[in-house]
């Protein structure tokens, strides 16, 4: 595989909270363990706003796994950044040095550009990484990569389907991965990742995320078509061939023979039951009877 073949980048990130960096910012002078911070902040989050989830600004990624798409929107590969390592300033440079190393393909997330890019640029702050290509400032406006309507730069599935936010998408990818037949939310929850990694599960929490990259990637596909970039034809044949995928490789990832166990096929209405007819009109004229 060539660089100049990935023309997207799917991906997610998953991230804990720097409980040191919580003490000396909320709890200053108290002789807090970074454990002991962590905890009060969520009780307290709890209280005041019914979630525990702690602000990306306070957290560093533990998880980034990226989906490889070519300009036929194929899947090609999916990796989990610095598997077994899972050190953060290391998932960081691998992110944007491959972004840059890929000739700086569209970006596509599930509501990344309020939490996974902002997370991803932050760590960069951190760990003093330059991305000087990622922050093109001196060029125009509209050129800019970190522009919000700039979707060859970064494809927010959810800013497309909320209109940029004038709308609320309730559900989330959970929501629109079931609408295509996919898993979406199986055994681990997002809130549930904090807690995983202070037992050392590391492992399940890079499985987590390989899920929710694979139905980001579903969820991109639909938006395509949606887009009119794709066919639903060439959609259903992706699907598929990115079935087939997953089959060969589930001996080796074992997350990916769960999440075929809880796979569901989409089912076209306008395709008659039993046949390969499609009768758009039918379904038209039954709507407007009604």
């Amino acid at each position: 595989m060539t660089s100049s073949s990935v023309k997207f980048l799917a991906f997610d990130a998953e991230s804990v909270a720097d409980g040191d960096l919580v003490a000396k910012v909320h709890y200053p002078g108290q002789s807090l363990s970074g454990d002991e911070a962590i905890s009060r902040y969520r009780a307290e989050l709890i209280e005041k706003t019914g979630s525990d989830f702690i602000p990306y600004t306070f957290q560093i990624p533990v998880s980034v796994v990226v989906a490889k798409i070519d300009a036929s929107y194929a899947l090609v590969d999916l990796v989990a950044l610095d598997e077994p390592g899972f050190q953060p300033h290391v998932i960081t440079e691998h992110f944007w040095r491959g972004w840059e190393g890929y000739r700086r393909p569209t970006l596509v997330t599930f509501n990344g550009r309020t939490f996974d890019i902002p997370l991803l640029e932050l760590a960069a702050f951190r760990y003093g990484i330059s991305l000087p290509g990622w922050f093109n400032i001196e060029d125009k406006n509209w050129e800019q990569h970190r522009g919000r309507y700039n979707l060859q730069s970064h494809l927010d599935l959810h800013d497309v389907l909320t209109n940029f936010g004038a709308s609320r998408f309730n559900g989330g990818l959970n929501l629109a991965a079931n609408l295509l037949g996919k898993p979406g939310k199986m055994d681990v929850q997002g809130y549930m990742v904090q807690d995983l990694y202070h037992e050392g599960k590391l492992a399940e929490i890079n499985d987590y995320c390989r899920c929710d990259v694979l139905d980001t990637y579903f969820v991109f596909l639909r938006t395509s078509v949606l887009l009119g970039r794709i066919k639903l034809e060439r959609e259903q044949q992706l699907v598929e061939q990115t079935k087939d995928w997953l089959t060969k490789r589930a001996a080796d990832v074992a997350v990916f023979r769960h999440y075929l166990d809880n796979w569901g096929d989409w089912q076209n209405p306008r395709i008659k039951a039993g046949s390969n007819t499609s009768s758009p009109t039918n379904v038209t004229n039954t709507a407007n009877e009604g």
